[in-house]
This record gives structure tokens, C-alpha cells and sequence, in this order.
């Protein structure tokens, strides 16, 4: 039997690469930099176009953007980073932070990805740009702010 198309939804960024390779190991919807593609659940995921996780956020974030998908990462510096901010704001990307409490192992961040995943229900899907930033010690998120610069 020929898989059908999967389609991608959810894209986890290279800073959390472990957990990227775990969860696209399991999901036929959720890619990282470097992934081969993958037959999952008889949906067949194409290869990332973000062949690398050594490619700078600035560059990958606007291809991601473009496809609609929602960014996963524990990028502590994307709030500040003025370049990174202009990428995800001038490109309408949609992206969740994990804090790097909840990030340390795989496992943690599985846990804190999907809290923030679950609780916004349908982030993948609204117009961008929607930056969701988990806040330590808390079990919700609340949306962060981008620099006004």
C-alpha cells in the first residue's frame, strides 16, 4: 500500500533537536532541521527543507513561516535577539518558547510542549505572529511580548 501525503504542522527547532528526532519518530506532522522524512501511520513526511540545524534562525524562520507551521523551541535569547524578533514579526511565524526549566531533558520539554500546544488549541492554524512563551512555574502560557524596536 502507497502512503498518503503527510502534512507537516508543527516544526521543532534545533535547540531542542532530541526532542525533535523523538517526536517525529512518533508524528507523521512534526519535522525538524535535518530530518530525512519518514513513513509514519502510513503518511509519508517529505525530507525537511531546513537540511541543517547549523542554518541561523534568521534564515530558517521565514521558509517555516511561509508553510504555515508552528514553531516549537527553547531559544531563551528569541526575545531579545533584535534579528531573530524581525524574522519572526516581518514573516507572521507562529512559534511556542519553552522555558529552559521545563527544556532540560527530552522528556520535559515533550511535557512542556504539549501543555503549550494543548492550551492553544488551533495557534497552528490563526494568523501570525504569535509568540507563546511559557512562564516558569506555571502550567499555562501567556503570550510574550516582541520588542516594539
Amino acid at each position: 500500500m502507497t502512503p498518503r501525503a503527510a502534512v507537516v504542522r508543527f516544526y521543532i527547532d534545533a535547540d531542542i533537536l532530541g526532542l525533535g528526532k523523538v517526536v517525529a519518530s512518533l508524528r507523521s506532522d512534526t519535522t525538524y532541521p535535518g530530518d530525512p522524512g519518514a513513513v509514519i501511520y502510513r503518511r509519508q513526511r517529505p525530507p525537511c527543507p531546513i537540511t541543517s540545524p547549523e542554518v541561523l534562525d534568521p534564515d530558517w524562520i521565514p521558509d517555516v513561516a511561509r508553510r504555515g507551521w508552528l514553531i516549537i523551541t527553547r531559544d531563551s535569547k528569541i526575545i531579545t535577539n533584535v534579528n531573530e524578533i524581525a524574522a519572526v514579526r516581518d514573516n507572521g511565524a507562529k512559534m511556542v518558547a519553552l522555558n529552559q526549566e521545563d527544556a532540560k531533558s527530552k522528556w520535559g520539554a515533550a511535557g512542556g510542549s504539549h501543555d503549550q500546544v494543548a492550551g492553544h488549541r488551533g495557534a497552528d492554524r490563526r494568523a501570525g505572529p504569535v509568540h507563546l512563551a511559557r512562564v516558569a512555574h506555571r502550567h499555562d502560557a501567556n503570550p510574550a511580548r516582541l520588542a516594539r524596536a
